[in-house]
């Protein structure tokens, strides 16, 4: 396993909590937007996350890896959806983003075999 996925997302969610507290007006309003733009609508909540994980390879943003795989799963992506999302940022991000995307289906692998617990 190259990072465990699960626990930086854990990790994390304990440092945004710290983010939220020093800054909770701009959290707010994050959060506001992060509803908005997740919210099903001409696309579902799902195909959403998964433009959002191809979004994560393209920028290479670990954190955004591991919560945009996390709701993937939790949306009930496919490990084939993930792939042909991640050929997507591939061709997007070039050869960069193919170190990300190993990395990403990583995430979803690992992130998949603990919903499945």
């Amino acid at each position: 396993m190259h990072k465990d996925w699960p626990e930086m997302a854990t990790e994390l969610s304990g440092a945004i909590r710290e983010v939220r507290l020093g800054s909770p007006e701009v959290m707010k309003a994050f959060s506001a937007m992060a509803k908005a733009a997740t919210d099903a609508g001409a696309l579902d909540t799902k195909t959403k996350e998964l433009i959002a994980l191809g979004i994560a390879v393209a920028i290479r943003c670990d954190g955004c890896v591991a919560f945009h795989a996390q709701a993937a799963v939790r949306q009930g992506a496919t490990r084939d959806e993930v792939m042909e999302t991640m050929g997507m940022a591939l061709y997007m991000g070039a050869g960069p983003s193919l170190m990300y995307a190993a990395q990403a289906v990583e995430a979803y692998d690992q992130f998949a075999a603990k919903a499945a617990e």
